[in-house]
């Protein structure tokens, strides 16, 4: 399956071994260093986009966001399973009709209740997912619009879509389910660099480490799922 990376700090890490583990070979391109994207998704059985720290309508700045958007278009329109995770999830929400625009709760930093919907018991990427879960968030924009015929399947604290099913085999997170520790901690390092006196993304690391096997167990079901897609 083809996946695309938006920058070093958010590669596919857990999501990645998970689906590995199912048997998927990964074609992980990195535009960002130069790799191309394909035209057309003939040469693989499906699609992966992951988190980066831009906006999903930063084409001017990231100019593979609008072809990355393309190929979730057609890949939602022939059935081809599409997972986006983040700014995926965004690029696939702003590519079927939806909007995304900043969170006005500020950064989501750190391990966050997933609130199912009574319709995710029954939705094949999520239904074996614990109802009691916690996840790991860092992202400043939200959806703030859903495309047509889109449905919500979870939602953080603040209301914000977390799992969105926006067609017969196509789902986006918000949340971060391929991350632990060691990625998150590039990130709160990242983070203190720009601002010294902000520690809440330490105090998040803290907690993610203390919960990193349960994540695990919590989302492996999850890429397990989505792998079963693409048979």
């Amino acid at each position: 399956m083809l996946v695309v990376q938006h920058e070093d700090s958010c590669p596919p890490e857990y999501v990645g071994d998970w689906l590995r583990a199912e048997g998927v070979d990964l074609d992980v391109r990195r535009p960002y260093r130069g790799d191309t994207l394909p035209g057309d998704l003939r040469d693989h059985a499906g699609l992966l986009v992951l988190g980066g720290e831009m906006g999903a309508n930063d084409d001017a700045m990231h100019p593979w966001l609008a072809p990355t958007r393309e190929l979730v278009t057609a890949a939602v329109a022939a059935d081809t399973p599409v997972w986006g995770i983040c700014l995926g999830h965004q690029l696939m929400t702003v590519a079927l009709g939806g909007a995304v625009g900043v969170n006005p709760h500020g950064r989501a930093s750190g391990l966050t209740p997933v609130g199912w919907s009574a319709e995710s018991a029954h939705d094949p990427l999520c239904a074996g997912v614990p109802r009691e879960a916690v996840a790991v968030q860092w992202n400043n924009d939200v959806t703030t619009r859903l495309p047509p015929k889109a449905q919500q399947l979870a939602a953080g604290p603040d209301g914000s879509a977390q799992v969105v099913r926006f067609g017969v085999r196509a789902w986006g997170v918000q949340f971060h389910p391929e991350v632990g520790g060691d990625v998150f901690a590039w990130w709160a390092a990242s983070a203190r660099k720009r601002e010294p006196s902000d520690t809440t993304a330490d105090e998040a690391l803290d907690a993610i480490r203390a919960h990193e096997l349960l994540l695990q167990q919590t989302w492996q079901p999850m890429a397990k799922a989505f792998a079963a897609q693409l048979g």
